[in-house]
């Protein structure tokens, strides 16, 4: 008998009673001018609006809002780059407990900002030559801190595939699902809602080109680690993708699309000057891959998740005028 697979679609529905008026259940945008560009009918799911200004909020509130009473007294950890760092700050917040963030030294200076802003506390680390796992299980365990990581933990998984149920929710059927690639919580969230609501989906995910390492380890059969990548898309700067990611994704994900940096700033401009929103980097990839012809045998409905808005207006300055 075959193992149960570490998150299902009932956990994702549990997820989404437990967020219910807690998260923000974002807008889906449509364009006509980007239907005529691309030949499809597109859904923009605008996680940019979502608390902390990306999905990740889903996942760290699910995952902190069932620790036991008793773990919630001491407190949570975390390690991530920016929008998980401020999503467990946030949800430790909301749900009365105080959380320690382990976040590189170059991680943008708005998301350092924002996650003390919520009232973390804030340890950095050299993302080049430390391993911000092991750095963060050792803070966790030295002080008596539940680690709540950013993408491989089930709780985690189930909250970001809240994002695809919603799209679904409010779209009816889609031909494809098409998200952002980083550790792989996100699209093994929303594969997992996307592929109970319709099995016949086509998921899609979306990886910088200079940070391949899912798409090379889904065509070699087991996770491949590549060196930190040097990429814009800052919030999936990975060089593995997750454990318990990797199983579900290589189940349920059809493709992985590549972009290249100039890529993800059309998409960025694109989105600003007609869509009138602000994507990050790593939010806009899914456009990217679509407006730059990524995207093989395009079908007629496709939805996309816009992961994330967290940039300030000098870096968004910088990148949309070079």
């Amino acid at each position: 008998m075959a193992a149960a697979p570490p998150v299902s679609f009932d956990d994702v529905r549990e997820a989404a009673a437990r967020l219910d008026g807690i998260a923000h259940r974002t807008p889906v945008l449509t364009s006509r001018t980007l239907n005529a560009r691309v030949g499809a009918e597109v859904f923009i799911k605008c996680e940019n609006f979502q608390r902390v200004g990306a999905f990740k909020f889903r996942g760290a509130y699910n995952a902190v809002a069932q620790l036991p009473a008793e773990q919630l007294a001491k407190g949570v950890a975390a390690y991530s780059s920016g929008n998980h760092a401020q999503a467990t700050a946030l949800a430790a917040r909301e749900l009365g407990t105080t959380a320690v963030i382990l976040m590189p030294e170059d991680a943008p200076r708005s998301k350092l900002e924002a996650t003390a802003g919520y009232g973390a506390e804030i340890v950095t680390y050299d993302r080049y030559t430390q391993d911000r796992t092991a750095l963060g299980e050792a803070l966790a365990e030295e002080r008596g801190l539940a680690l709540i990581p950013p993408y491989d933990h089930p709780h985690v998984i189930a909250g970001q595939g809240t994002a695809a149920l919603e799209l679904f929710e409010e779209t009816g059927d889609l031909d494809a699902l098409v998200v952002p690639v980083g550790g792989g919580g996100l699209i093994a969230g929303s594969a997992t809602a996307a592929k109970a609501l319709r099995p016949g989906v086509k998921v899609i995910g979306v990886e910088p080109e200079e940070g391949d390492d899912t798409k090379r380890s889904l065509d070699s059969g087991a996770r491949v680690t590549i060196p930190v990548p040097r990429t814009i898309a800052d919030g999936q700067a990975l060089p593995t993708p997750g454990e318990i990611t990797f199983p579900i994704n290589q189940r349920l994900v059809d493709a992985i699309a590549l972009v290249g940096d100039e890529d993800i700033v059309d998409a960025m401009r694109f989105a600003f000057e007609r869509l009138k929103i602000v994507l990050e980097p790593s939010g806009a990839t899914p456009l990217a891959a679509l407006m730059a012809g990524r995207l093989e045998g395009l079908p007629r409905r496709i939805g996309i998740i816009a992961s994330g808005g967290n940039i300030n207006t000098q870096r968004f300055a910088e990148l949309i005028n070079r």
